[in-house]
């Protein structure tokens, strides 16, 4: 089951929570940060132990204080117009955490918006991919969240899930082209 929740991704119930990480995966802003702070000061010791993680792969540790038993690190890919790779890291991203997901036999996990915040991924792009490899993964895991933090981001996964529209983009959230 694909469920679509506005909230905080740290107080999620599930076994594990996606961090939407750096590629040296020490912390940073956003889900990031709230994340290494919920976890407390081990998760950051476990994270420098893994040596970071390049762009589109993802890497997992512990939950440490979380109420989830397990945080994947993944790395998303950050905007360049979208001609650099971008929707294949975005999707391997995902489809890294699932497996890893999988391999600590997990049947529940959460997403964050992956590369939409200073990443710079248009949302709706992103909100596809990441629905798109949700659907693939479903009938394997009892729930699967996607954890927005604002009630439009929300509103944007939850239109995605019901009407399925990959690709589609409003004029917001087009790219900019420039001269």
């Amino acid at each position: 089951m694909i469920e679509v929740v506005q909230g905080d991704i740290t107080a999620l119930a599930v076994d594990a929570i996606v961090n939407a990480a750096n590629t040296a995966l020490l912390g940073g802003g956003g889900v990031d940060g709230a994340i290494h702070r919920a976890a407390g000061p081990q998760l950051l010791a476990a994270s420098r132990a893994l040596g970071g993680c390049p762009t589109g792969e993802a890497k997992l540790t512990p939950g440490f204080r979380l109420p989830a038993r397990w945080v994947i690190h993944v790395v998303g890919p950050l905007w360049r117009g979208g001609r650099h790779g971008e929707p294949a890291l975005l999707e391997n991203g995902y489809r890294r955490s699932f497996e890893l997901a999988l391999e600590q036999e997990a049947r529940s996990i959460a997403f964050p918006a992956i590369s939409t915040g200073v990443y710079g991924y248009p949302k709706r792009q992103a909100a596809c991919v990441a629905v798109g490899v949700m659907r693939e993964y479903e009938p394997r895991f009892e729930r699967i969240v996607a954890c927005c933090f604002s009630a439009d981001d929300a509103r944007l996964y939850q239109e995605v899930l019901e009407r399925g529209v990959p690709g589609d983009e409003t004029p917001e959230d087009a790219p900019e082209s420039g001269p």
